[in-house]
């Protein structure tokens, strides 16, 4: 139980991802887990998933990443029922493919908000928690296409994604002294059962073909990065950004 009397706060949770491989890998290793999820019945039903398989304390919380009231009240009811915060898992993203001579103002802030602002946002409510306990882990996702851009359209996403890496680099630095650590995690392509719903068949076939490893990437291969980076294992890590690619990109 490698995260035993842990408390972790996960923003967009509760859907077929990322979000929601992590919260219940943390929850089988002793973890209590506070599902946040802009659809709040989403969010209640996965922690109540997550509680009967596991039998962990989890909690759902309706929690919109671009609305900065939501995210205090997310974080102030975890310290009401859990009385600590050890670790935070920023997974929210959002894109909206759009060539820049295109690209509208509404869609630039959604995309920076949803990927980047919420990031600064939740970071900023729970650490002075994570400082007064001496203790934290900070846990971001980010993207490769922080580091090599992608093809037309994707412009305010790579950015944002770079931003949280240069985010958490300084963030690592500040918050060191108070035995947090930050980190981010960069995957390339991973594949959940609504990517079909996402792409066309061969754009899926083609992102697969670029990764050197014989299969596709899948949410839990992210979830067991943040593990790693959220358990004792990882204390001395901080400020870096481990790619989960299956070779698709390697620095």
């Amino acid at each position: 139980m490698r995260l035993k009397n842990r408390v972790a706060i996960l923003t967009a949770a509760a859907g077929a991802g990322i979000g929601r491989a992590t919260a219940r890998t943390f929850a089988r290793e002793g973890a209590s887990v506070v599902i946040t999820d802009a659809h709040e019945a989403r969010s209640i039903k996965t922690a109540e998933e997550i509680k009967r398989e596991f039998a962990v304390e989890a909690i759902g919380i309706k929690c919109d990443v671009l609305n900065l009231e939501e995210i205090r009240q997310a974080v102030k009811e975890t310290m009401e029922l859990f009385g600590r915060i050890d670790i935070l898992f920023n997974n929210a993203g959002t894109n909206r493919p759009s060539r820049i001579v295109d690209m509208t103002d509404e869609s630039w802030d959604v995309v920076m908000g949803v990927s980047l602002r919420s990031v600064f946002y939740f970071t900023r409510e729970v650490l002075p928690i994570m400082m007064k306990q001496q203790y934290g882990r900070i846990i971001s996702i980010t993207s490769v296409a922080g580091f090599k851009g992608l093809a037309a359209g994707h412009a305010h996403y790579a950015a944002a994604k770079a931003g949280v890496m240069a985010f958490t680099r300084c963030l690592a630095m500040e918050a060191a002294p108070y035995r947090i650590t930050a980190n981010t995690i960069a995957p390339s392509f991973i594949y959940n059962e609504f990517i079909p719903t996402l792409y066309p068949e061969e754009e899926i076939r083609r992102m697969l073909e670029e990764i050197p490893y014989p299969r596709k990437g899948v949410p839990q291969d992210v979830a067991n990065a943040a593990l790693f980076l959220a358990s004792d294992e990882g204390e001395y890590i901080t400020g870096q950004t481990i790619c989960v690619t299956g070779g698709s990109w390697m620095r």
